[in-house]
């Protein structure tokens, strides 16, 4: 079992930035591919963008051009660079490993317009 922990949210006027960290207990050299995925208020969990361990990456339309995913599988790391953020962007942000069901425990981002 692996555990996933996220740090990095926060309070964010908009056009502001914020740099999302998940980082694992354990290697993630052997799992494929890591998300990051937003649940807002009243709203079911999305994914916001993936990233295999081929550097192949996944958006959700809502953020192409503004976001951008990463890891750094010798530091057991995924990151979410997020720019221009807009306050529909406020959410409470997970990071994933869908095919094991390892989840953290979220972050929340919060955007003020």
């Amino acid at each position: 079992q692996v555990q996933l922990v996220e740090s990095g949210g926060g309070l964010v006027q908009a056009g502001g930035s914020l740099r999302l960290s998940c980082v694992a207990s354990g290697s993630i050299f052997n799992i494929n591919t890591m998300g990051w995925y937003r649940q807002a208020p009243g709203k079911q969990r999305e994914l916001v963008a993936a990233i295999t361990n081929g550097g192949i990456t996944t958006y959700a339309d809502s953020v192409k051009g503004r976001f951008t995913i990463s890891r750094v599988n010798a530091k057991n790391t995924v990151y979410l660079q997020m720019n221009s953020l807009k306050p529909e962007d406020t959410a409470v942000y997970y990071c994933g490993a869908v095919r094991y069901n390892y989840w953290g425990q979220g972050t929340q981002v919060t955007v003020s317009s």
